[in-house]
C-alpha cells in the first residue's frame, strides 16, 4: 500500500514541475517577443527576418511545452487514476 502512495505522490510532484516548466515557456516567449519588437524598432528594414526568426523560435519552444503537457496528462490518466482506485479499495 505504501508503494502505491509513493508512486502517486511522485507522479503528482513531477506533474506539477512539468506544468511549471510549461508556464516558464510562456514567460520566455513573452520575453522573446519583447526583444523582437525592440530589434524591429532599431532596424525596421530587418523586420521580416526578425519576425520569421522569432516565430520559428517560439514554435519550437512551444512544442516543448505541449510535449510536457501531453506527458503530464498521459501519466495522470494512465498511471495515477488506476492506482488511485486500487489505493482507495485497499483503504476501504
Amino acid at each position: 500500500m505504501m508503494e502505491i502512495a509513493i508512486i502517486i505522490s511522485a507522479i503528482a510532484i513531477s506533474s506539477g514541475i512539468a506544468l511549471l516548466v510549461g508556464g516558464a515557456v510562456g514567460l520566455g516567449e513573452g520575453y522573446v517577443a519583447g526583444k523582437a519588437v525592440e530589434a524591429i524598432g532599431r532596424q525596421p528594414e530587418a523586420e521580416n527576418a526578425i519576425r520569421t526568426t522569432m516565430i520559428l523560435g517560439q514554435a519550437i519552444s512551444e512544442s516543448g511545452a505541449i510535449y510536457s503537457l501531453a506527458v503530464v496528462l498521459l501519466m495522470i490518466f494512465t498511471i495515477v487514476l488506476p492506482l488511485l482506485g486500487r489505493f482507495m479499495d485497499l483503504l476501504g
